[in-house]
């Protein structure tokens, strides 16, 4: 298998060649386990663990190699296992807020050009959702695509409409509406897989991300489950993010559904998915303007008028106060921690000068 199938570029190569180190080589994250990686090199696919030097210079989470990262790695045991020495300059990185209570950066995956957003069309259709996906989308560098799936349980004139709420959502986004029961705009995806190009698929359980990938693959590769009566929920059938390679040459990442997605530290992709409440704040007559009472208030104005949705606006709002709450709570969180490190260093030198010389 050659490198630039895996998606090495050559801004990749010049990275690893500065390393300089003859004993390493580069590999693709196929996959993250609990207790390894597999790694795709030039010669297969290979199970590997990070260095304890790699592990104990990482300040947090994001420092650590996911699905999608270029690694230098050190073959041994007759290439049967690897050592990951080094992570490699990503050129785009898709993370959310790790689901829980706590206050840190998960990330799904790296270095993918297209991510496919995908939502069901006759039940899972959800604009504020869609925007959530298009922050973080656009915040990683990444280019987005939407898939309403299941378009054959809907009727034209029902597409209709929620196309148009695409548009006015996603702008010039393309929007696909597919059906793998009835093979409709499979082809269309498939134009837009590249090979030694990534792609990743995105959405909440049950949406068809796993049909889709069979379709894709052409055979029934991965299981499916059935979406709950009940709550229209759909079950887990993938379990772990992993980097797959299809007929035509391009790449894929598969993901387990997202349930929870919040965004912090992600201003670029609020800035592109909301330019247009933005480009109107700055209209406004004060600079500190609340948009709610104030006289002079381009957002207000823009939304009595009808030229700005009011739940386009209350989503932004509800986005940015969820933003600023994780992001304070993420800057105390490591300034902790590294105030911990730092007592830490200062008893183990104190411990060391305590010690009796022999």
């Amino acid at each position: 298998m050659k490198l630039d199938q895996l998606g090495y570029t050559p801004e990749i190569a010049v990275a690893f060649e500065a390393l300089a180190q003859e004993h390493l080589v580069p590999g693709r994250v196929a996959t993250v386990n609990r207790n390894n990686f597999e790694i795709l090199w030039e010669g297969g696919t290979v199970k590997a663990e990070p260095t304890g030097r790699l592990l104990f210079s990482a300040t947090d989470g994001m420092e650590i190699p996911t699905v999608g990262d270029w690694v230098a790695l050190q073959l041994l045991n007759d290439d049967t296992f690897g050592l990951i020495h080094h992570l490699l300059p990503r050129r785009t990185l898709l993370r959310r807020k790790d689901p829980g209570r706590n206050v840190d950066y998960q990330l799904l995956g790296a270095n993918i050009d297209t991510a496919f957003l995908m939502q069901s069309a006759d039940r899972d259709y959800n604009l504020n959702r869609l925007e959530r996906y298009l922050v973080m989308v656009r915040d990683g560098g990444i280019s987005p695509v939407v898939l309403l799936t299941k378009a054959d349980l809907v009727d034209e004139e029902e597409r209709g409409m929620m196309l148009e709420g695409l548009h006015e959502t996603a702008g010039d986004v393309p929007c696909l509406f597919i059906s793998t029961q009835e093979q409709v705009g499979l082809e269309s995806v498939r134009d837009l897989l590249t090979p030694g190009r990534t792609a990743c698929l995105l959405g909440s359980s049950g949406v068809g991300k796993t049909t889709l990938l069979n379709a894709l693959l052409g055979e029934d590769v991965f299981a499916t489950r059935d979406v709950r009566d009940v709550d229209h929920r759909g079950r887990h059938t993938t379990t772990r993010r992993q980097l797959l390679m299809l007929d035509n040459g391009a790449l894929l990442i598969d993901s387990p559904g997202l349930r929870e997605l919040g965004n912090f530290g992600a201003n670029t992709g609020f800035s592109e998915t909301f330019g247009d409440i933005e480009h109107l704040t700055a209209q406004c007559r004060f600079a500190d303007c609340t948009h709610t009472i104030e006289q002079g208030c381009a957002v207000i104005a823009a939304i009595e008028s009808g030229d700005l949705d009011a739940g386009h606006f209350e989503n932004y709002q509800k986005m940015q106060r969820e933003a600023a709450h994780y992001q304070r709570s993420y800057h105390e969180r490591r300034k902790r921690d590294k105030e911990f490190g730092k007592m830490v260093k200062r008893i183990m030198k104190s411990n060391d000068k305590r010690k009796p010389l022999l």
